[in-house]
């Protein structure tokens, strides 16, 4: 049966706040546990006291599947417990993912039993939660980006299992077990949202394709959506996708993703002159939308180094203008908010969050990076500013004040 949810944002900010949290097996093989490595376990109470002066009340926060089943169907919450609290104490409303890159040691996405498990899981951290809130609204994400890491471990052999040419298999093992959790979740509570996060990337051909080119490029372009789409039954209905499924859709959007098909050459987001083939991201964001005609958020954003002010100008301007259009876009998450090292080189950290780390002080210790801190209130300004289109009665009229809205410049 369907469920039917209002059409109003449960995020308490606008703006959230994501903290990296992979526990997944590195290229090296080597599993990294990136909430203690970064400190947030330790510092949780700090970090979310820090968040206050930005008013950022929402943030992405993982359980970490690996660390959580040691013994299959046996489940530790202790940690979870240990930061929901932190979130009563300083107000803050955590989204959870439920596999972020890891999974335990005796499972890969190829496993038979790992549709089962991961919906035993999600049962599971269900019963967990509502001991501990039961009135809270909760939001789930299943399984994040699940067409990067079929990538990573079905055709790069940079996680588990580790394959090369099997991306789609891994991505068709992640997407049964992704729906079983979802049934799984709405069973044991049908008031649980469900936020997808997947790549929002723009594919292009090279400049003077052929049409086998374009084709191609086209056809890599449009797999982005897959894992979405399964979800909501238009691909590959004997997994038991629905549309009433799709309930938030996030999408993860980062300096890198628009490219050349088949290359590493990347179209720049920050040129004095634009590739003709790039694309302003609140035209993805709009086509995205019209795909699914479901609330949206940008769940993850960010640019490393210098740029991290720039990239956040042009972040509140994208949004901005896709508020202004009145399109249900629900949030945007700045990921990672606090600094994390590369997964596979861990003395390489990667210096794009609003706080750095001092490595030199235990913790390691925050450092806030003021040209983002400054940037970032200007864009939550500047958003804020960009109301959504008011409903009203009748369709010539809301087909004027879209015509009339105010253009903001940042």
């Amino acid at each position: 049966m369907a469920i039917t949810f209002p059409e109003t944002s449960p995020f308490r900010s606008f703006w959230w706040g994501g903290y990296e949290c992979t526990d997944q097996l590195n290229c090296f093989g080597h599993r990294v546990d990136f909430l203690p490595l970064t400190g947030h376990l330790q510092l949780i109470d700090e970090d979310y006291a820090a968040l206050a002066p930005f008013q950022v009340r929402t943030v992405r926060e993982g359980i970490r599947w690996a660390h959580i089943e040691k013994t299959p169907y046996h489940y530790d919450f202790s940690t979870v417990k240990l930061m929901l609290e932190a979130g009563q104490r300083h107000g803050i409303q955590q989204v959870w993912d439920l596999c972020h890159f890891g999974y335990p040691d005796d499972l890969t996405p190829l496993h038979p039993l790992f549709a089962r498990r991961f919906a035993a899981l999600c049962r599971a951290f269900v019963d967990f939660y509502r001991s501990q809130r039961p009135d809270d609204v909760l939001i789930v994400t299943p399984i994040n980006e699940v067409s990067f890491i079929s990538w990573l471990g079905g055709d790069a052999r940079g996680t588990s299992p580790y394959c090369n040419h099997q991306g789609w298999e891994v991505k068709y093992g992640l997407m049964r077990a992704y729906i079983e959790g979802v049934y799984a979740l709405r069973e044991a509570d049908p008031s649980i949202r469900i936020l997808t996060t997947e790549p929002l990337v723009n594919i292009v051909p090279p400049r003077f394709a052929s049409s086998h080119e374009r084709r191609k490029a086209r056809e890599a372009n449009n797999n982005q959506f897959q894992a979405t789409d399964i979800l909501s039954g238009r691909m590959c209905p004997e997994l038991g996708g629905q549309p009433y499924l799709l309930d938030i859709v996030g999408f993860n959007y980062y300096y890198d993703n628009q490219w050349q098909n088949g290359t590493p050459n990347k179209l720049g987001w920050n040129d004095a002159v634009h590739d003709p083939r790039w694309r302003p991201l609140r035209d993805l964001l709009r086509d995205a939308y019209k795909r699914y005609k479901r609330p949206f958020a940008l769940t993850e954003t960010s640019h490393p180094g210098v740029d991290r002010p720039q990239w956040l100008q042009m972040i509140a301007r994208e949004c901005a203008a896709v508020r202004q259009e009145g399109l249900p876009l629900w949030g945007t998450c700045l990921y990672p908010i606090i600094d994390r090292p590369d997964w596979d080189h861990l003395e390489q950290w990667h210096q794009s969050g609003l706080w750095d780390a001092d490595l030199s002080q235990p913790g390691p210790a925050r450092v806030l990076h003021q040209p983002t801190a400054d940037a970032l209130l200007a864009a939550q300004a500047h958003v804020s500013a960009a109301l959504p289109l008011r409903r009203r009665q009748g369709a010539d009229e809301q087909a004027a004040l879209a015509h009339t809205a105010p253009t903001l410049l940042l």
